[in-house]
């Protein structure tokens, strides 16, 4: 849903490079490169990153009845 502010293993603040990381992206770089730039090196930091699926529009959808 949300990028968590922390890595959930390790501790690694990595929230506020969200943004920065999904601008890249969508400028056409590669993930890989991107990540490596961040300073994420670690594979637990790496798979927040990489496995973060958009689902808040989904999830706003639905209402408590």
């Amino acid at each position: 849903m949300i990028i968590p502010i922390r890595c959930l293993s390790c501790g690694k603040p990595v929230g506020h490079l969200y943004e920065e990381y999904k601008q890249k992206l969508e400028k056409g770089e590669e993930a890989k490169k991107v990540l490596d730039s961040l300073g994420i090196e670690r594979y637990c930091c790496r798979g927040i990153f990489l496995s973060h699926v958009e689902l808040i529009d989904v999830a706003g959808e639905f209402k408590k009845g």
